[in-house]
């Protein structure tokens, strides 16, 4: 398959019309997809973009909010300002996630590599972020209508897919992410039926996330951001409640936790 978008335009009607949705992540390469395609989807009238920095470039739909995931009262602000500015929301999206850094987190190819400060910074972001973005946002959602909140996860967070071993820490904390999503769900499901809570596996995306590790990655199976963050909201769209909990590929396919 290339790397080019559909050429049909995106719609979101299973949201129905006047959409608010809220982006964390939106200056990394699938987050700025999402703000692009949400900027000209027609079913959509506002978009809250948040991101470290804060900075984007603000237009009729848009508005930039600054958010550091491993800072509670940051995210409680977000929230605030959303509830503020927009009122109920109808789509959040957690764009986030790291799997290196210039600070010694590496993906581990033994248990050699295992470190207490690294896994641990694999879990603040990867699990313990997602899992206070949702404490917050999850009460905005809209509850007279299909609303979602919708977190990047990995495949390699499912136990029963691997069979490679390795990433410890990565794999384990988006391992924790997919049952902290599955756990949200049921209580979400009590208090607001009409409402999701998912994980979402984005493909292999051609962002500084991945760069280092993208050698093997089979011809085509590349994703420019853009076309990923489509395949994202293509699946969100055709999601129904019966299927919230679950961990969904960009294709729409479920996989297995």
């Amino acid at each position: 398959m290339p790397d080019d978008l559909s050429t049909s335009p995106l719609t979101l009607a299973s949201f129905g019309p006047n959409i608010n949705a809220v982006v964390f992540g939106a200056s990394g390469g699938i987050g700025a997809g999402l703000v692009t395609d949400l900027e000209t989807c027609p079913s959509v009238s506002n978009i809250l973009a948040f991101s470290r920095s804060g900075a984007g470039q603000e237009s009729g739909k848009q508005r930039w909010g600054r958010l550091d995931l491993e800072d509670e009262e940051s995210i409680s602000q977000a929230a605030e300002m959303a509830k503020r500015t927009l009122g109920n929301l109808q789509l959040v999206i957690a764009a986030t996630g790291i799997l290196h850094d210039s600070l010694g987190l590496q993906p581990e190819k033994s248990w050699r590599g295992i470190a207490g400060a690294s896994m641990e910074r694999a879990f603040r972001v990867n699990t313990v972020g997602p899992a206070l973005l949702a404490k917050h946002f999850l009460p905005l959602l809209s509850s007279d209508r299909k609303s979602v909140f919708a977190a990047i996860s990995a495949r390699v967070g499912s136990i029963e897919d691997n069979q490679l071993g390795g990433w410890h820490s990565y794999r384990a904390s988006k391992a924790a992410l997919n049952m902290t999503i599955k756990t949200l769900s049921i209580e979400l499901a009590r208090r607001n039926p009409m409402a999701l809570c998912v994980a979402l596996h984005p493909g292999t995306v051609d962002t500084a996330l991945s760069k280092p590790f993208q050698g093997g990655v089979p011809e085509g199976k590349l994703f420019s951001g853009a076309r990923s963050a489509r395949h994202l909201l293509e699946v969100l769209e055709n999601l129904t409640v019966a299927q919230s909990g679950g961990l969904y590929a960009w294709d729409g396919n479920k996989i297995p936790f």
